[in-house]
Order: structure tokens, then sequence, then C-alpha cells
């Protein structure tokens, strides 16, 4: 049994630095563009010393990169359906859905424009979920495409359209992609067989 008086500390001053540092980041990117987002800023809205922000982080870019990947690791559950078509319709639409939230986009656009590591911070944990789906897709003895094509053909278009356009991705679009996407990867495959 333990002790009543016995507290554990739930992460330190570090990991309370850390979490302030990263809600002040949202809080910003929410209310500001995101040019506005500087170390100094930052530190003010998280009740921390800039030092404490430029020794931990260095830059405004490397910060926003550690707060998206933060943000967007393991916020999208791989499914598992039973079916390739089932899993990836189902994980799309919920990317879909993630990256229609606009406090999500905004932090998105403002680490991909921070520099060219931002898009993989981005996107890092996306690719290893469409990975593990394509593997199971091989473990169950499916026909599977290449990953690096599934990534192409429909993470492309999703965060295309989320940055870089006003259309919505509708989780009916997120499922037509995947109907054509593996139409065509039979296809392929059928042509190459």
């Amino acid at each position: 049994m333990v002790d009543a008086a016995v507290q554990v500390r739930p992460g330190g001053r570090s990991a309370k630095v850390r979490a302030a540092v990263h809600r002040a980041v949202a809080e910003l990117l929410a209310e500001e563009p995101a040019e506005a987002l500087t170390i100094p800023a930052v530190a003010a809205r998280a009740g921390v010393h800039a030092t404490t922000v430029y020794r931990r982080w260095g830059s405004a870019a490397q910060l926003l990169n550690d707060v998206a990947t933060s943000r967007f690791s393991g916020d999208v559950v791989v499914p598992d359906s039973g079916s390739l078509a089932g899993d990836l319709e189902r994980w799309l639409g919920d990317v879909a859905t993630d990256l229609a939230d606009p406090d999500t986009l905004a932090l998105m656009r403002a680490t991909i424009g921070s520099g060219p590591e931002g898009g993989c911070a981005c996107t890092g944990d996306r690719h290893e979920q469409l990975s593990a789906i394509i593997e199971r897709e091989r473990a169950r003895g499916g026909h599977a495409p290449e990953v690096g094509k599934a990534v192409d053909f429909l993470l492309g278009p999703l965060y295309y359209r989320a940055i870089f356009s006003d259309q919505p991705a509708t989780g009916e679009w997120a499922r037509e992609l995947v109907t054509t996407f593996l139409a065509v990867s039979r296809s392929r495959s059928a042509q190459q067989s």
C-alpha cells in the first residue's frame, strides 16, 4: 500500500514548463498570425523567462517543430476493420477531420512555414500510421500497395486541400480518394502480373 503522505511529482518543473510553452504556442497561433509568434511572446504567455525557452528550443522554428511533433503523434487511431479499404477509409476520414480543426491548421501552417523540417513534424506520425495499415494488410495476405504511393495519393491531396485550399476535405471525399487509389493500385498490379 502506498503511503498517502508520499506524493509523486507528475513530471516536475521541466514537464510543466514544456506544457505551459506548448499551450502558449497554441493560444498565440489561435489569436495572431504565425509571424507574430516569437520566443519572447511565447515566454511571456507561458509565464517563463525567454532564456528558458531559448535554452530548451533554440528558435521559434525548433519550438514549432516540437509542438507539432507532440500534437500530431498518436492523435489519430489506426483502425482495424478487417479490410484495407475499411481501414483506409476510416483513417483518412479521421485525418481529414483532424486537419479541418482551425487550431490544428494554424499550427500546421506555422510549422511548415518555419523551415524545411516543419513538414516532417506535421506528417511523420501519419506516415507511420499509413505504413502500419498497409503492413497489417500484407500480414492478412491481402494485396497492399507501396507506402510511398499511398502517401502521395492519399495524404498529398488531403494536406494540399487543408493547407492551400478553402475546400473542406469531407469524409465522402476521403472515401472517394481511397476507392480511386485502391482501384488504380489493383489495376497496376494486374498489369504487372
